[in-house]
């Protein structure tokens, strides 16, 4: 597909990342693919650009860890297409319908971004509140311009912020389901300690994001609920119910 650049956001992901890169590529022959090294501390760097010789895509070192907001924001600044698809640099089982799945709501009309989600993502729920906030997605890059200097340094939060601001924009949002699809979990990366340790940093992250931006894009929407239909209104008090059950789920996980 000509029009789509594929963005693959990498930190210490020296297992997979290439699997990625190569999938990506085997799958969208034509797309434009950017791997954005958020300053990997492994081998990525040595194993990427050797890959490099063989294979044709951007590759991105950054001098140090800036985040991953900071690695997704930087990556569509690159990007020269409209189309833009963010795929995890962690992920197995990646398979040519994966993508086909994800690309033809955008292509049809029929969505605005589209969420792909694996099934342990789904079955995590319960462990991860947050994870449906998270996956592989694809959207335009000229909705994501608007919002770049707010998102670059939210850290994990910045999936949380764009959901945020989709919904409360009236944003058309698909979720697909990716069979076979998984990603390498934390506990399979590092030891037990470091991994819980990273689940708690995130998960603090995304709640500071629901609740410090839920209320600026609540502001921003709200200066016009006079002129706004009751459709919009129900649809903002669906997101602030959803919202909610997401805040005290991880309430109920972090002080019971």
């Amino acid at each position: 597909m000509k029009n789509l650049s594929i963005i693959i956001c990498s930190y210490n992901e020296e297992k997979t990342v290439c699997d990625v890169v190569k999938a990506c590529r085997e799958f969208n022959k034509k797309s434009e693919i950017l791997v954005i090294d958020d300053g990997s501390e492994d081998n990525s760097e040595e194993l990427l650009r050797e890959l490099n010789q063989t294979i044709d895509f951007k590759y991105i070192k950054l001098p140090e860890n800036r985040g991953k907001s900071y690695a997704m924001t930087l990556g569509v600044k690159k990007a020269s297409n409209e189309i833009i698809l963010f795929f995890d640099a962690d992920s197995r089982g990646i398979r040519e319908e994966h993508f086909q799945d994800m690309l033809k709501p955008i292509i049809e009309d029929q969505a605005d971004m589209v969420l792909g989600h694996t099934a342990a993502t789904l079955i995590n729920y319960k462990l991860t509140p947050f994870k449906s906030f998270t996956g592989e997605r694809v959207l335009h890059k000229k909705d994501l311009i608007p919002i770049l200097d707010d998102i670059q340094d939210l850290r994990f939060g910045i999936e949380t912020y764009i959901n945020l601001y989709y919904q409360t924009h009236g944003k058309r949002i698909k979720y697909v389901l990716l069979e076979g699809l998984r990603t390498l979990t934390k506990f399979e990366k590092t030891t037990v300690m470091k991994a819980t340790k990273q689940y708690f940093s995130e998960g603090n992250e995304i709640a500071t994001t629901i609740l410090k931006n839920y209320i600026s894009i609540a502001k921003i929407v709200g200066s016009s609920l006079n002129n706004t239909n009751k459709s919009m209104k129900n649809k903002l008090v669906t997101v602030q119910k959803n919202i909610n059950k997401k805040i005290q789920s991880l309430s109920d996980r972090l002080y019971r």
